[in-house]
């Protein structure tokens, strides 16, 4: 039932390791709509082989009515690279790239193909990084992390290892390399149990009191009463940076109308919002394709 309704984005990962013998535990997880983590899956694994994952993902999916999620996210793993075409072929495969810093913008900012392999190659040069054999494997799969290229491709707001690696560490309070097969089994139902309970939480706690309305427009009034608390708040900053926001240039290309966008926010960079013939509205910002929050 948490698959068939937030199953169209997957985070799966297998580095926690349960026992001595570093024998993968692999889950798959996501995002409810309090965007607290959701458990769909999980596996104890013998090894990591792209035959074993082949056959995990293909008993994932019979498990969930054959529903192949959206979009996966994985580790740079090559054997899960392999598998995951195979079993899902329709299925946006996303990479989590676990650096930050001077990562940051390929990742987040830069959104034209030309500008992203100008700027890789200058930061090559900045770090000497020429002859990085990790750097080149990277690159190689940029297709599946590199803002331009993924740019319109659904995530649910999910972006980095943050979801995997704070799953992991709920984990450690619970499971343990002493436990045999009934015992971890046990442990795991209860790590079940928690967080469904703090689903249940989150829905009473939000019956009971519902997010402020910084301001009081007919708008916001709707949304309240439609979205969780945090999906409220994300959407209620968008609406108070969009009043603030102004036209400052026009361009009509006889297929679309291209507005550039001035926010002030944050010293960010202007955006443009393409508007075509229908009236269909996309904003370069992608936060509504990527992320379903209209920006």
């Amino acid at each position: 039932m948490d698959y068939a309704q937030f199953g169209d984005v997957v985070a799966f990962d297998t580095t926690y390791k349960l026992n001595n013998e570093h024998r993968p535990f692999g889950t798959f997880v996501g995002f409810n709509h309090h965007r607290e983590t959701v458990i769909f899956g999980a596996a104890l694994m013998h090894d990591e082989t792209a035959e074993s994952f082949t056959w995990l993902f293909q008993i994932f999916l019979e498990a969930m009515s054959n529903k192949a999620p959206k979009t996966i996210f994985t580790d740079q793993d090559a054997a899960m690279a392999k598998a995951i075409p195979i079993v899902m072929p329709s299925t946006n495969h996303r990479l989590y790239v676990g650096v930050k810093g001077v990562f940051s913008k390929f990742m987040h900012q830069i959104d034209d193909e030309e500008e992203f392999k100008i700027q890789w190659d200058q930061m090559l040069d900045r770090y000497d990084a020429r002859n990085n054999h990790w750097l080149e494997q990277i690159f190689g799969v940029k297709e599946k992390w590199g803002w331009p290229y993924i740019m319109n491709s659904w995530a649910a707001g999910m972006s980095t290892t943050q979801l995997s690696k704070s799953f992991n560490a709920f984990l450690k309070d619970y499971l343990n390399c002493d436990h045999n097969l009934m015992e971890f089994f046990m442990h795991f139902e209860r790590v079940l149990y928690d967080k469904r309970y703090k689903e249940l939480e989150a829905e009473y706690n939000l019956s009971q009191k519902l997010p402020r309305v910084s301001i009081p427009t007919v708008m916001l009034k709707q949304m309240v009463d439609i979205y969780t608390k945090i999906i409220f708040e994300e959407f209620q900053n968008e609406y108070v940076q969009s009043i603030e926001a102004s036209i400052v240039g026009t361009i009509h290309d006889g297929e679309s109308t291209i507005f550039t966008i001035q926010t002030d926010v944050d010293g960010k960079k202007d955006k443009n919002v393409t508007m075509d013939r229908d009236g269909f509205l996309s904003c370069s910002c992608k936060k509504f394709e990527v992320k379903g929050i209209v920006c």
